[in-house]
């Protein structure tokens, strides 16, 4: 595998598709349907899909491709793969509070092992390196050229005064029953795959997630965790969290720096 390439690609791909992302959130109006499984899905969710979907057959037709927005792909069976949610965090996007991003993940051997995670509206763009690790780009972004990378690492936590993140659209009580096993200094809430980034960074220590959620979802942030020195584990027994299963729905799962002292579900 060229790991340069794939970056490079997968990078400029985030962009194009963060560019018409955009476009269509600055409108004054835009389509929302609801799809089969009740969540909603927008024209930017398409048009995302189809500039990443093309890019990424063109650059890698040997690949297996899962993206979100294409159900026919959702039957693949590869060991290696790409997986792709071209707009996560739809909800945020239709409500325009600016948490959504865009995703794009290599998966070998059940872990992802490359990502993307670009967040258009909010400037910032998440990925790791040919080598593994993890760095963000500051903007602005130029789509042929990377500008300034610093590394990502995570935090050292205190177990006594944790940092934790939770979803914005999907906190419920089980989660608040969870989180409140931890002896918690302060708590932040961020969209889409924006939580595992924080946690990625050090701004936050633990990201646990007691709640429906997709590979496609999870991949590309898992990443970037990944290469910063994160784990992300199962709800229920805090072993690694895989990929590849069939009908790529994930259990429950907790997104943590490593020294987090992990509860009992």
């Amino acid at each position: 595998m060229d790991y340069d390439r794939l970056i490079a690609v997968m990078r400029r791909l985030a962009l194009e598709a963060g560019d018409r992302i955009m476009e269509i959130y600055a409108a004054d109006d835009f389509d929302v349907r609801v799809k089969s499984d009740a969540s909603p899905v927008t024209e930017a969710d398409e048009a995302a899909d189809e500039i990443i979907s093309a890019g990424l057959r063109e650059a890698f037709p040997e690949l297996a491709l899962v993206t979100e927005e294409q159900a026919a792909s959702h039957a693949e069976t590869a060991d290696t793969f790409l997986i792709v949610d071209p707009l996560d965090g739809t909800k945020e996007f239709i409500n325009r509070r600016g948490d959504f991003t865009v995703n794009i993940a290599l998966v070998e051997a059940g872990l992802p092992t490359r990502g993307v995670v670009y967040a258009p509206a909010k400037g910032r763009m998440f990925y790791t390196l040919a080598g593994g690790g993890a760095v963000e780009e500051e903007g602005p972004f130029d789509r042929d050229r990377p500008g300034r990378l610093r590394p990502i690492r995570v935090s050292d936590p205190d177990n006594g005064a944790l940092m934790v993140v939770a979803s914005k659209s999907h906190r419920d009580q089980a989660t608040d029953d969870y989180i409140g096993k931890y002896t918690v200094k302060d708590m932040k809430s961020a969209g889409s795959s924006l939580k595992f980034c924080l946690v990625a960074t050090g701004e936050a220590d633990l990201y646990p997630r007691v709640g429906r959620t997709m590979e496609w979802d999870t991949a590309a942030g898992h990443a970037v965790l990944l290469g910063a020195g994160g784990r992300v584990v199962r709800f229920d027994d805090h072993q690694p969290l895989l990929y590849g299963k069939q009908g790529f729905a994930n259990p429950f799962f907790i997104a943590c720096a490593p020294n987090v002292e992990l509860k009992d579900a």
